[in-house]
């Protein structure tokens, strides 16, 4: 019998996000004979903590709920825990004789690019190394040309779109950095979202004679909900009676709850929150509305597809590639002034909409769950 594989893979915590959710959907989809893992997590914290397999090993740098607020009772266990952290990546040393019991792995797999230097200034040189990349950098102001070529120090990056791959082999310098660069659609279950959209909506109160439009997320500046927000009330004083549901947590939820309220919508806006089952939301909705300022892959995008939802979305990365240039929903400028008019027009000319209908009734999805695994497998074993 093959030995197995040991590898490490890395990420904060596994709360409520795009990429948190894809890594768990693989790796429930692995097979347990083939790897020995270990996940390794900055916070042992998060909603896709119990989906994870039973044989895979979960280990953590720290334990609790994560602290969002700046609340004065917060701030000790706060700071402690980024002490700890920031010791551990300064000296990796530490992390993997304290924690990981100097165990070597085959396979070091960073599964968010924040994970870069902490996998890069592993101990365990004879590692291969591996990301994930699932934002488009380019958009991110730390992120510079410099910043980005640094990521060539893994031995295999795995990209999730099209304009991501192609940051990456404009910045390569030789053949031997391009063939480093792996382009894998995320992998998501269709299923699962199908049958978790017939469950029943909960705390809250759909509308047939007042559209709704959904947006779901993690709550990010990023994300842009302040200027759906913005757009909603300019709607809404001109006349265009609809409801905003934003659903999803995230450190900047205050905020966007605070300006919700300056505004005067909290009548016609509401934030719901993180839920495990966002897609019964999703399915009585009228329209799905992604306001982002960038993006690397918006998976949330193959959900609402799923779904067969009438869809507004900025153009940021991956969406032309996701919506077909077009074909399957309408793709505004990434501007206030785009989701407005986006949005608008859900109002002006409905009928507009009803031809993306037809387009995804008769849609099959590219994004195949199976197909995606084993091509991160076949990553996972060539190396």
């Amino acid at each position: 019998m093959t030995e197995k594989k040991k590898i490490l893979i890395r990420i904060g915590s596994l709360r409520h996000g795009g990429a948190e959710k894809v890594l768990v959907t693989f790796l429930k989809n692995l097979p347990e004979d083939k790897y020995e893992i270990d996940l390794l997590l900055n916070l042992y914290s998060g909603k896709y903590l119990s989906e994870v397999p039973k044989w895979i090993n979960v280990i953590y740098i720290n334990k609790g709920e994560m602290i969002t607020t700046n609340r004065l009772q917060d701030i000790p266990e706060k700071a402690a825990r980024v002490i700890f952290q920031k010791v551990l990546k300064e000296f990796p040393d530490l992390l993997y004789t304290l924690i990981l019991k100097d165990k070597k792995y085959d396979i070091e797999f960073a599964a968010i690019h924040g994970m870069r230097d902490e996998i890069l200034h592993s101990t365990n040189h004879s590692s291969k190394k591996i990301v994930w990349i699932h934002n488009d950098l380019s958009q991110v102001k730390e992120y510079t040309d410099e910043e980005i070529r640094k990521f060539f120090g893994f031995d295999s990056i795995m990209v999730i779109s099209k304009k991501i791959e192609k940051i990456f082999h404009d910045l390569a310098r030789n053949e031997t950095e391009k063939q480093k660069i792996v382009k894998i659609y995320n992998p998501l279950d269709t299923k699962e979202i199908l049958t978790k959209a017939e469950q029943p909506v909960i705390n809250y109160q759909f509308d047939d004679k007042i559209p709704t439009f959904i947006s779901v997320g993690t709550v990010f500046p990023q994300k842009g909900f302040d200027r759906l927000l913005r757009v909603h009330k300019k709607l809404l004083d001109e006349g265009f009676l609809h409801k905003i549901l934003i659903v999803g947590d995230g450190y900047d939820f205050e905020n966007i709850k605070n300006l919700k309220t300056e505004l005067g919508v909290d009548d016609t806006a509401t934030m719901l929150g993180f839920t495990d089952n966002p897609y019964p939301y999703f399915k009585n909705a009228d329209y799905y509305i992604l306001s982002s300022r960038y993006e690397g892959f918006p998976t949330v995008l193959f959900e609402a597809i799923t779904l067969r939802k009438k869809i507004i979305a900025t153009e940021v990365s991956g969406v032309n590639e996701m919506l077909n240039n077009g074909e399957l929903g309408l793709i505004v400028e990434n501007s206030e002034e785009g989701i407005y008019l986006g949005m608008k027009s859900a109002f002006t000319e409905p009928e507009f909409f009803s031809r993306f209908n037809v387009k995804l009734e008769n849609y099959t999805m590219p994004f195949n769950l199976d197909h995606s695994v084993s091509r991160i497998v076949t990553v996972l074993d060539e190396l």
